[in-house]
């Protein structure tokens, strides 16, 4: 909780010494005959106390109490990653998981990748698919529940059963392109050879030079399931580096390696959200003044019987 114009707070102590000292005066009124009324004191001194609560709050009020929330998407800090995943048929290999013959690769890499997102809390991701094309399946986004939820959805097939592997490649770059982190990082997964496609994977690393982006492969499976020179050419020339996983628990240490990346800022400003709770002291500053009228009123009315 912080205050816009907590001067004004200054005031406090003041207008309680005013208050206090700067008693209210009333026309005083003779009876005769004193026991026949009730003492007031006591409500007198809540009428007392009714007015400095109103006043209290009207200067909280006035100066404007927010709660800074340092946790809006705005203000976070990561890396902007786009994950190119393979949905070819070649996926639908079984034994990749040790603990699980009856899991496909697709299914295996789909739980690594799962763990993985919710470990990268600040970063900005987005899921790309392919297969004979490639499409976006996920933009680029800081919320990881519909970001797993999106995973979970995701079946083999859904792009074709070959391996564009140039069109994911340069799919996922252009997820990049507006993000204004100065980290921007491509993860690309495959268990096949490039075979189908418009755009050369070639092309594609030109593509992520231009936009600055760097590439991290990993190859999936055996080593004559993927283009082993091809994978590391990638990474290499985009920059990052080539990981091989040859099983479920191989793909979650390349992974944790991935997870030891560097954060870079993703705004170069701090955006604090603000939430103001100016309404609220103002409410109670109502529901003083309205106690302290209904006491007053009612003194009144006794006092002028």
């Amino acid at each position: 909780m912080e205050f816009e114009y907590p001067e004004i707070l200054l005031l406090l102590p003041l207008l309680g010494y005013c208050l206090y000292r700067c008693k209210e005066r009333t026309a005083p009124i003779y009876y005769v005959h004193l026991h026949f009324f009730g003492r007031n004191e006591g409500r007198i001194d809540r009428l007392f106390w009714y007015k400095m609560g109103t006043i209290f709050w009207l200067l909280v009020a006035l100066a404007s109490p927010v709660v800074l929330d340092r946790f809006d998407p705005r203000n976070r800090h990561g890396v902007a990653m786009a994950i190119a995943l393979d949905a070819s048929g070649s996926m639908v290999g079984r034994g990749f998981d040790t603990q699980n013959i009856q899991m496909t690769k697709f299914e295996s890499v789909q739980s690594v990748l799962t763990h993985f997102v919710d470990k990268r809390v600040n970063d900005n991701i987005a899921i790309v698919l392919f297969g004979d094309f490639a499409f976006v399946a996920s933009p680029l986004t800081y919320e990881k529940e519909p970001l797993r939820t999106m995973i979970s959805y995701l079946t083999l097939g859904m792009a074709g059963e070959n391996t564009a592997l140039g069109d994911g490649l340069a799919t996922a770059v252009s997820t990049l392109e507006r993000s204004e982190a100065k980290s921007k990082i491509v993860i690309l997964m495959t268990d096949g050879m490039h075979n189908s496609g418009t755009i050369s994977p070639k092309e594609a690393v030109a593509l992520a030079q231009e936009a600055n982006v760097k590439i991290y492969t990993i190859g999936i499976g055996g080593e004559g399931d993927y283009d082993r020179a091809l994978m590391q050419t990638i990474a290499q020339e985009g920059g990052g580096a080539f990981f091989a996983a040859s099983s479920h628990e191989a793909l979650e240490e390349v992974y944790a390696s991935i997870d030891a990346l560097e954060a870079s800022s993703l705004r170069s400003r701090d955006y604090p959200y603000k939430h103001y709770w100016y309404a609220v002291a103002l409410l109670l500053a109502m529901l003083f003044m309205l106690a302290y009228v209904h006491r007053r009123w009612g003194l009144s009315i006794r006092g002028g019987a």
